[in-house]
């Protein structure tokens, strides 16, 4: 009887094995990453890749995340095991994970290598461009067996950013200051993709020249640019006083016109489908008239 029993566990285990089979894809860094079979059990260590993830039809393979991982709302059910500057690795290891998923230039370096030591399978995530975003997703549903859910919605995000595209794109100015903190004044460099969605809306980012995602500027460096509109890419209820500081500014073209714009949608920092629907409101606030 035991012989038996044994016999068909391992006739069990074999078919199980058979059927299971391996799956290589390129992710977003050029990597080439071979799986045993698709993976149902995902660690995400990036708030992106979590959207992303899910946006692909792969949210419910997601065991693990990070903090800051609110996008879509059922993200925010999954359980944390750190941020993106640091996770715990026992965690990670303990959840015995298909593949984890990194962000590319934004994880932590040190533990993003020391899983690759200990052989943990690592997808690497980055988009840098909004046109990036649909070619990521097709990507993710090669990965997870998903590619129908993730080919709608790429084609869905391509859509709208031809649409805003033909309605805003073309056009040349006005110049903008995304100011993404206050105190010291930080906005976005031109490797940054909100300045691709001001690029989007029509817009030129007045440090669009500098080579840092998120460079310090001070204020004598905004006046001497002088632009046409100062945008408070602020956290919800802090920009009309981010917005206050510059009225002192009376000669500047931004206060002059009076093109002091609040943004509060914190989704334009995102790395995932919802930065997409921000750059569309970012491009309704610029140009209120169409």
């Amino acid at each position: 009887m035991l012989r038996s029993i044994t016999a068909l566990a391992l006739f069990i285990f074999v078919a199980a094995a058979s059927a299971a089979t391996p799956l290589t894809v390129v992710d977003d860094a050029g990597h080439k990453v071979t799986l045993a079979a698709v993976p149902h059990r995902i660690v995400s260590i990036a708030p992106g890749a979590t959207e992303m993830l899910f946006a692909a039809g792969a949210g419910d393979r997601v065991i693990a995340t990070v903090e800051f991982s609110d996008e879509p709302a059922a993200a925010q059910k999954i359980p944390r095991i750190g941020d993106s500057n640091a996770i715990d690795m026992e965690r990670v290891v303990a959840l015995r994970p298909d593949v984890v998923v990194v962000w590319e230039g934004g994880s932590n370096v040190a533990q993003v290598n020391r899983l690759e030591r200990i052989n943990v399978p690592l997808y690497r995530h980055m988009v840098e461009r909004l046109a990036d975003i649909p070619v990521s997703l097709r990507r993710l549903g090669a990965l997870t067996g998903t590619a129908t859910v993730a080919d709608k919605a790429a084609a869905d995000v391509e859509a709208r950013l031809q649409r805003l595209a033909t309605t805003y794109g073309k056009q040349t100015g006005p110049t903008v200051l995304l100011e993404v903190w206050n105190r010291p004044i930080y906005t976005v460099g031109g490797s940054h993709m909100m300045t691709d969605s001001l690029r989007l809306c029509g817009a030129r980012n007045i440090f669009a020249d500098l080579k840092e995602q998120g460079p310090s500027v001070d204020t004598e460096a905004v006046i001497g640019r002088d632009p046409e509109i100062i945008v408070a890419v602020a956290p919800p209820g802090s920009a009309a006083e981010w917005l206050a500081e510059w009225k002192r500014f009376g000669t500047m073209r931004a206060v002059k016109g009076g093109r002091l714009i609040p943004f509060e949608d914190t989704r334009l920092s995102r790395l995932g489908p919802s930065a997409v629907a921000a750059t569309e409101a970012l491009c309704e606030a610029l140009h209120p008239k169409r």
